[in-house]
C-alpha cells in the first residue's frame, strides 16, 4: 500500500552504508561519501555499565583506563559479541551522521556482514541497526560489498574473485551473476597478525608490548614477501623479568617470520577456494585476476606472495580499506542491485 508520509520521509532521510568491522567502523552517506571512519571500540564503566566514550575517543582509553573503566570491542571476528555495546555504538554513529548533516532520522541502512554467519548472527546485526534508529536494515555479505567497491563486474556472467582481509576475518569469494558461487572465511586477519607480533616480542625478547604498538610495527615493517630493502623497527614495552621499560631493535625479516603462520593460512584459504571453483569460472579468474581488499591487504608483499602461490595476477583494489563501505553505498544507489546482492534473513524458520 502506498504510504505518502513514508515516501516524504524517504526523500529527505539519508541512506547509509555501514562497514561494521572488528577493528574499525566506516559509515558512508549516499551523496556525501564516507563521513565516519573510527575504531569499533566502546568504553564502559565496569559497575554501572554506562557508556563513557565510543570510537576514536574510546580507543585512546584502551590500556590506559582505571580499574572501573573497560574499553571493549563489540565485535569479535566480524560478528557481534556484545549486542548492547554494538547497538549503542551503531546508535552513536548514526546519530553523529544526523548531527553532521542535519537530516531527518530513521535512514535506510545497508550493513556488511561476514560470509557464512548464522541466522542468529544476521538477526543480531539486523536488530541492532533497527534498534539504533534505522527504518530499514539490509545486510550484504562483505565479500560481495568489497567486490562491488573494488569495481568488479559482479552482476555479469563472468567469474570474479575477491580476497577481503579485514581485522577479524579473511573472506574469499568467487562471484558471478550477482551471487556468491564459492566462498571461504577464516578468523585469521589483521588482528591475528598483530597478536603474532605480540607473541614474538614476548617469546624472543621477554618484552610485553600492546596491541596498538604491534599494529604500528605491522604497518612499518610487516611483510608477506621479502622486501626490496629490509627495515628496522623499535619495539618498546615492559621487560617480563625486571618489570622495567625496555626497547629492542628488530628487523622486518624477524617480523615476517613471526607472522608467517597467519599469512600461510590466508594463502591456503585462497588456494582452497580456487580448487572448489567450477572450471569455467577458473578460466575467467585467470583472465580477470584476483582482487585484494580490506585493511589487512595492505600488508607489504601480500599480493606478490598470493600471485606466486596461485599462478594468477593479483592486484590490490583502489583504497582497499573502504571497499566494503563503498560497495554497500553503491548497492544503495539502485534498489534492483540491492535486492540481488543483499544477504537474505530467514525470519520465518527456526535459527540454526
Amino acid at each position: 500500500m502506498f504510504n505518502p508520509l513514508g515516501t516524504f520521509l524517504g526523500m529527505f532521510a539519508h541512506d547509509i552504508g555501514i562497514d561494521l568491522g572488528t577493528a574499525n567502523t566506516l559509515v558512508l552517506v549516499r551523496g556525501k561519501g564516507i563521513v565516519i571512519d573510527e575504531p569499533s571500540v566502546v568504553a564502559i564503566h565496569r559497575k554501572t555499565k554506562k557508556v563513557l566514550a565510543i570510537g576514536a575517543e574510546a580507543k585512546q582509553m584502551v590500556g590506559r583506563t582505571p580499574a572501573n573503566v573497560v574499553a571493549i570491542r563489540p565485535l569479535a571476528d566480524g560478528v557481534i559479541s556484545d549486542f548492547d555495546a554494538a547497538e549503542q555504538m551503531l546508535s552513536y554513529f548514526i546519530g553523529k551522521v544526523h548531527r553532521q548533516l542535519g537530516s531527518i532520522p530513521r535512514p535506510r541502512v545497508v550493513l556488511g556482514v561476514p560470509c557464512g554467519v548464522t541466522e542468529v548472527e544476521k538477526m543480531a546485526v539486523h536488530d541492532a541497526a533497527r534498534n539504533a534508529g534505522a527504518r530499514e536494515a539490509h545486510l550484504i555479505e562483505e565479500p560481495m560489498a568489497a567486490a562491488i567497491g573494488a569495481g568488479l563486474p559482479v552482476t555479469e556472467p563472468i567469474g570474479s574473485m575477491i580476497v577481503d582481509v579485514g581485522g577479524g576475518t579473511t573472506e574469499v569469494a568467487v562471484i558471478s551473476l550477482g551471487g556468491i558461487v564459492v566462498s571461504r572465511s577464516i578468523r585469521v586477519a589483521g588482528n591475528e597478525i598483530d597478536q603474532d607480533i605480540v607473541t614474538f616480542a614476548r617469546q624472543k625478547y621477554n618484552l610485553l608490548i600492546g596491541d596498538w604498538l604491534a599494529e604500528e610495527v605491522k604497518i612499518a615493517a610487516g611483510s608477506a614477501y621479502p622486501l626490496p630493502q629490509e627495515r628496522m623497527v623499535t619495539l618498546r614495552g615492559r621487560d617480563v623479568i625486571t618489570g622495567l621499560p625496555k626497547a629492542v631493535e628488530v628487523s622486518s625479516v624477524e617480523i615476517r617470520e613471526a607472522i608467517a603462520g597467519s599469512v600461510a593460512q590466508i594463502v591456503e584459504v585462497v588456494r582452497e577456494t580456487i580448487e572448489e571453483t567450477p572450471p569455467e569460472l577458473v578460466a575467467d579468474l585467470a583472465d580477470q585476476g584476483i582482487a585484494l581488499s580490506g585493511g589487512g591487504s595492505l600488508l607489504a608483499g601480500l599480493d606478490i606472495r598470493l600471485s606466486q602461490e596461485t599462478k594468477m595476477r593479483v592486484w590490490r583494489a583502489d583504497q582497499p580499506r573502504t571497499c566494503v563501505v563503498r560497495g554497500a553505498g553503491a548497492a544503495l544507489e539502485e534498489i534492483e542491485v540491492l535486492e540481488t546482492v543483499a544477504a537474505p534473513i530467514q525470519h520465518s524458520r527456526a535459527f540454526r
